[in-house]
This record gives structure tokens, C-alpha cells and sequence, in this order.
């Protein structure tokens, strides 16, 4: 999938999150929903840091340029090491060690680490790199063109700032889910989880597959690429993409915000 498709399967999976709370009698504080459905439209773009010509590693200048470049080789060097018989050659760590399961629960983990431990600064340099994933994946006609970056980061700035003050009152959900004195914010790492698996999902369903599942073989492979029927299978940015599923991910999100908030 492209970018802003991944953005906004993001966003459309933590409304429904919402939805779902909602429904067991457990409503997420609007705050909890609108930041949750920003971080997860963002960390729905984060698995592509493999990737030099994807929307994050252009996102940060020449820092995510450079930090691309890192990821790409490490990725391909623990493709090399781990590989079985049936896995294919590659030139490059493009959907690999970024687009699995693990890799989706160990920069989770760490989010959720880095919001209880770092504090206020903490929670505002993830909020900050999350708005702007967003913000170029969502508005990605506005955002593009390296002539608007500075300002996405300031729009980025802004935005973090302010929600993390909202989110800091009483009742607004810093504490969300889990309220033990220490634990505000841990949170955060849910929708960063939630954005990675949903990229690797949306991933799945083109022509390549994904390999979600490693490191956990099939067969013969242990990066099997996890994927439907061959027949069901879309390329990325064809026409199934953009005017199949962007709309339904669009319609959904509205439907799931809706019930979230208990309109419906």
C-alpha cells in the first residue's frame, strides 16, 4: 500500500479500538480517541523506514534520510542470517525485519517505556514525530514538497503541545487504561502497536505479501510472505487501492468515530 492508504488504515483501526470500548461500556476520553487515531495513522507509516523513496524516511530531513539507510542494511543483514531454503534472494531489507509482528511489539514496548520513563518531554517528542507521520500521511497533497516541511514540524510542534496539555487534565485520559500512579501515558504504545500490524496487514494484501509471522517458519520459509489467494491481491496504488479501499477507510473511521463517541 501507499502512504496516505496506510494513514488512513490507521487512523480508521484505533476509531474502531474506540468503538469497540464504547460497546463494552468502557468509552475512551475524546482525547484518548483523537490522539490514539493520530499515532496510529503515523506509526501506520513507520514500517517503511526500510524504504528510501517512503513517506518517513523523507518526513525528517536528512535525520530520516540517514536513519533509513541504517534500518535498510540491518534489516537486510538479519534477513541474510535468518533465512531458510525457501526464502529467495534479496538486494535489499525493504518488508522485511520492520514488517513483523515482533518489530511491531518491541517499538510498542519501547514507546510505552519512553512515555513512563522520559516524562512530559518524552510524551511530547512521540507525539511530535507521530503528528508529523500523520499529518504527511493524511494530508499528504498539502504536505508534499520539501519547501513544506518546516511547516508540517511547526504544525507538528503545535499540535503536540497542545494535546498533551489537554490530555494532562483531570479526567482527559493521561491515565487511560492503566491508572496506577507512575503508569500515565503508558498507553501510548497501544495505537503505535496497533499502526504497525494494521501497515503490515494492509501490506499483506498486494501482490508481494508480507512476512508478518517471522520468526516463526512456514515451511520452508522462514519469511513467508503471509498473503490472500493470489487472485485477491492488489499492486500498490492501483485503482482497488485508491478508490476501493481509501473510501472505505474513510467511511469506517467516520462510522467507528461515531459509535466511539456514542453519536451512534
Amino acid at each position: 500500500m501507499m502512504g496516505p492508504a496506510h494513514s488512513l488504515s490507521g487512523a480508521a483501526a484505533w476509531l474502531g479500538v474506540g468503538a469497540a470500548a464504547a460497546a463494552a461500556g468502557h468509552t475512551m476520553p475524546w482525547p484518548v480517541l483523537l490522539v490514539g487515531a493520530l499515532i496510529c495513522a503515523g506509526a501506520a507509516l513507520a514500517p517503511d523506514l526500510d524504504h528510501k523513496a517512503a513517506t518517513i524516511s523523507r518526513a525528517f530531513g536528512p535525520l530520516s534520510r540517514g536513519l533509513c539507510e541504517i534500518v535498510d542494511k540491518l534489516s537486510y543483514a538479519i534477513y541474510k542470517g535468518t533465512k531458510k531454503q525457501g526464502d529467495p534472494r534479496r538486494s535489499g531489507g525493504h518488508r522485511t525485519l520492520t514488517h513483523t509482528w515482533l518489530w511491531a511489539a518491541l517499538i510498542g514496548a519501547g514507546t510505552s517505556v519512553l512515555a513512563i520513563t522520559g516524562e512530559r518531554w518524552a510524551v511530547l517528542a512521540i507525539l511530535f514525530v507521530h503528528m508529523v507521520l500523520a499529518i504527511e500521511g493524511l494530508l499528504w497533497r498539502a504536505a508534499r514538497g520539501s519547501s513544506s516541511d518546516v511547516l508540517v514540524w511547526l504544525l507538528a510542534a503545535t499540535s503536540a503541545w497542545i494535546l498533551a496539555g489537554v490530555l494532562d487534565k483531570p479526567g482527559n485520559g493521561s491515565d487511560w487504561l492503566f491508572t496506577a500512579p507512575g503508569q500515565e501515558y503508558l498507553w501510548l504504545g497501544l495505537p503505535v502497536v496497533l499502526g504497525a500490524l494494521v501497515h503490515d496487514i494492509g501490506d499483506a494484501l498486494t501482490v508481494s505479501g508480507c512476512p508478518i509471522l517471522w520468526p516463526i517458519p512456514v515451511g520452508r520459509k522462514r519469511w513467508y510472505p503471509v498473503g490472500p489467494p493470489k487472485a485477491m491481491r492488489f499492486r500498490a496504488g492501483s485503482w482497488v487501492e485508491l478508490k476501493v479501499l481509501m473510501p472505505a477507510f474513510m467511511l469506517l473511521g467516520g462510522v467507528g468515530c461515531a459509535a466511539a463517541l456514542n453519536v451512534i
